[in-house]
């Protein structure tokens, strides 16, 4: 490992605006082992899926329905 580093060429990172917030959220046992079963089928992470329904939620506009 160098002693001293020279960042005078550098660049700011140009996909900081995109980075995500971590955010904490409360999921029942029921519904994360419904997204971990997809998750399995898929092989995509099931916390990228629970964003991607939650985006897709968010572009459809979609309304809550409680029954």
């Amino acid at each position: 490992m160098r002693t001293e580093y020279d960042f005078s060429d550098s660049v700011k990172n140009p996909y900081f605006k995109e980075l995500d917030n971590l955010v904490t959220v409360e999921i029942d046992d029921h519904t994360l082992a419904y997204f971990q079963q997809l998750s399995k089928q898929s092989g995509i992470p099931y916390q990228n899926l629970i964003t991607l329904y939650l985006r897709d939620c968010a572009l459809q506009h979609r309304q809550i329905s409680i029954k």
